[in-house]
């Protein structure tokens, strides 16, 4: 396995931890929850320290994501100078082998009688 292969997995990686810990998440105002009566019940248990740790983990995901991003950019496979000519005559090909326009039928009344 390349290495941006490798990165590319822990990226898709790092993007669905990050939206299941985003999902997880109590809105900070209160969001929905407030407006059906559940804005006062935010720190009853500990639910304070679960945000805490929440917004640590997004941060760091976050961060981590964006590491991994630029890393993968630098890891992104790149052609030698030597492809050029080669995309060059392809180009080249393409545009001589163009399609013609269609061919009419030949075929007319008398002959499908």
């Amino acid at each position: 396995m390349t290495t941006y292969t490798l990165l590319l997995v822990l990226i898709l990686i790092v993007a669905v931890a990050l939206i299941l810990i985003v999902m997880v998440q109590n809105p900070k105002g209160g969001g929905l929850s407030s407006s059906f009566g559940g804005g006062g019940a935010q720190n009853i248990g500990g639910v304070q320290n679960t945000n805490s740790f929440l917004d640590r983990t997004t941060w760091t995901l976050a961060i981590t994501m964006f590491a991994l991003i630029l890393l993968a950019n630098f890891a992104i496979p790149r052609g030698n100078s030597s492809d050029a000519p080669q995309l060059d005559s392809t180009l080249e090909n393409v545009e001589t082998t163009a399609p013609a326009t269609p061919a009419t039928e030949t075929t007319t009344k008398d002959s499908v009688n």
